[in-house]
Parts: structure tokens; sequence; C-alpha cells
């Protein structure tokens, strides 16, 4: 097998893996009335919730305003599964890199970007919310943990691309006419 063939095989590995964290960390967004609840079961049968309180009276808290929201307004649970939506369309886009990856690595920079914002958003909208600071630093750590296959992917694509030659932009023409040799 060349070089080339299996780093594109490893690219590809790294893309599946992402692709599919991706995909389950939003389809986790669908059932959150019923995670709350076994998260709540789980908490209390291990012994958990006494070793943890502050977990445990998050976790209570969280699923009370859920199983409101979800018997006095359930529209609002509509908001998770636009967030899960979201998920699984991200997830979607990462078959162009698949495809081809040089020519598809602003994918996995915008990626890269996306993980990044997670940071500023939970520091703002977290105080905002009313979000404990350690949740926040558990959703921030899904930007950091994201972004950490999305670099190594981008170093692996940059890899391909100086061993196949492509470029993953073409040269632009100019954009005022050349004089012409006579």
């Amino acid at each position: 097998m060349s070089e080339q063939r299996a780093l594109l095989r490893r690219i590809r590995v790294w893309l599946v893996f992402f692709v599919v964290c991706l995909a389950l960390s939003g389809v986790t967004a669908f059932p959150l009335v019923h995670e709350l609840h076994w998260t709540e079961d789980l908490l209390n049968a291990t012994g958990i919730g006494d070793q943890l309180p502050g977990l445990q009276t998050w976790i209570e808290r969280v699923r009370a305003g859920l199983d409101s929201a979800d018997a006095d307004y359930p529209f609002l649970l509509y908001g998770t599964d636009w967030l899960a939506f979201a998920h699984l369309v991200i997830a979607v886009a990462f078959y162009g890199p698949y495809r081809d990856p040089v020519r598809n690595i602003w994918v996995v920079e915008f990626g890269m970007i996306a993980c990044a914002g997670i940071i500023p958003l939970a520091l703002i909208c977290g105080p905002i919310r009313g979000i404990p600071f350690w949740w926040s630093v558990i959703d921030m750590s899904f930007g950091v943990f994201g972004v950490v296959p999305l670099y190594i992917l981008r170093r692996k694509i940059k890899r391909l691309e100086a061993l196949t030659g492509a470029y993953a932009t073409p040269a632009q023409p100019p954009l005022t006419p050349q004089p012409s040799a006579r």
C-alpha cells in the first residue's frame, strides 16, 4: 500500500470517528427528558449522587425543569430537536472531506472554528442562563476534545496535499486582463 493510500485511509478513519461522535452528541439531544430520568436513577442506584451532592442537585433541578417544560410547554423542547438536527447536518458536511480531503479541508477548518466558538458561547451564555460554571466547563470540553481529532485531520490532510502535489485552492485568474504578448 502506498504512503498516499495509507494516509488517505487514516484520514477517513479519523473522519468516521469524528462524524460518529458528532452524530451521537446530536442524537442524544432528542430524548433529553428520558435521559435526565435515567441519569437521576443511575446517580441514586450507584450512590454517586451521595458522593457528588452538587451534581445530584443539579441533575434533579434540570430534570424537574425538563419535566415541567415537557408537561406545560413542550414546544420549548423543539429547540433541542433543532440542536440535534444541526449536529446531524454538520456531520453530513464531513462527507466532503471523506471524498476529497485536500479540496474540502475547509470543512475541517470550519469545524475547528466551531469548536473554538464553544468556549466564548459557554462563558457568555452560561452565566446569563444560570448555568453553574462547572457545567460550562463540561460544555467547553466538547470544543477542546472536538478540536483534537480535527487538528490531527488537518495535519494529515496537509501531509496528503504535500504528497500528492494537489492544492486545496486552485490558482485564481487575474482580476484585470493581462496585456497580450505580441
